[in-house]
């Protein structure tokens, strides 16, 4: 794996133009550039995440991403990461899973965001699709999950508007941290009980059936889970990005072509406009770019 164009105080802005890349990277980081396998504590230190603020963590605030008393200006309350991977003609899966357009190295950084985050955000119909299990603690994470007060593996929660789940699965009867359910006010009464009868917790992040990401977002922050991944799909990365509730993207480019009608990394609502994010670092290896955007 090859660091490409990682942005530090020594190299320039992505709005630089095309020099802004290896050549830019100075002469005692050019050493990284060297094609090798990097190490897990590599990778966690490459894609740690942004220090978030206190005042999170003992919750409180509507607003997840405004500074509290106890927060640094401009420091987060809380940080939504997200992480996809997509073809080069946009597919995000391949006969319905994401597995065939990935690599090794692709799982490797998978494993790394999981081993950094507090909690996984995850749609119901993923969690079907790819046959979610609970979280596993990593020992490689252990000493660096307990320096940040993390529990030993991410928590997972579900966002589901129908709970059409089965409560029976080892997703919900087997993890290190206790799986969670978002859902809305609305929600059917019975897989609410369904739910709650399992030992489930039902968050209500919404006035209707489904979830407000904005809500969903700061019900887990109060929650003390303020470092957030998600992992699509792509409906339920849509409504974050519509909702202006997203940091950072962490995309796999595949150098693959798939052609048919998949998905793309995310669907359904548009954000009134565009938003702009700016390129943080891209690594290489066999064709595979492994980028990271985050939020301007």
């Amino acid at each position: 794996m090859r660091r490409l164009f990682p942005v530090t105080d020594q190299t320039a802005e992505p709005s630089a133009g095309p020099t802004a890349g290896p050549a830019a990277v100075p002469s005692a980081e050019r050493s990284v550039l060297v094609d090798r396998e990097w190490s897990l504590d590599e990778l966690a230190d490459a894609y740690a995440y942004p220090r978030v603020g206190e005042e999170a963590i003992r919750g409180g605030a509507a607003d997840p991403h405004a500074p509290g008393p106890a927060a640094e200006p401009g420091r987060p309350r809380v940080w939504l990461r997200a992480n996809m991977v997509s073809s080069l003609d946009g597919a995000a899966q391949h006969d319905g899973r994401s597995q065939p357009i990935s690599s090794a190295a692709d799982m490797r950084i998978f494993g790394a965001l999981r081993g950094l985050a507090d909690v996984i955000v995850v749609g119901a119909e993923t969690v079907r699709q790819e046959g979610y299990r609970p979280a596993r603690a990593r020992e490689a994470f252990a000493e660096r999950r307990a320096a940040a007060g993390q529990t030993p593996a991410p928590a997972i929660a579900v966002v589901s508007a129908s709970l059409d789940l089965d409560f029976s699965l080892p997703l919900f009867t087997e993890p290190k941290t206790p799986t969670l359910v978002l859902t809305g006010a609305a929600a059917p009464r019975d897989r609410l009980r369904a739910a709650r009868d399992a030992g489930v917790e039902a968050v209500i992040a919404g006035d209707g059936p489904g979830i407000d990401p904005a809500r969903a977002v700061a019900a887990l922050a109060e929650r003390g889970l303020v470092r957030l991944l998600t992992e699509g799909g792509p409906r339920l990365l849509g409504q974050f990005i519509a909702a202006g509730a997203l940091d950072e993207l962490c995309l796999t480019v595949s150098p693959m072509l798939t052609a048919g009608d998949a998905q793309r990394i995310a669907g359904g609502p548009s954000p009134t406009a565009p938003e702009r994010f700016a390129l943080a670092s891209v690594l290489e290896e066999a064709g595979f770019l492994f980028t990271r955007y985050r939020r301007i």
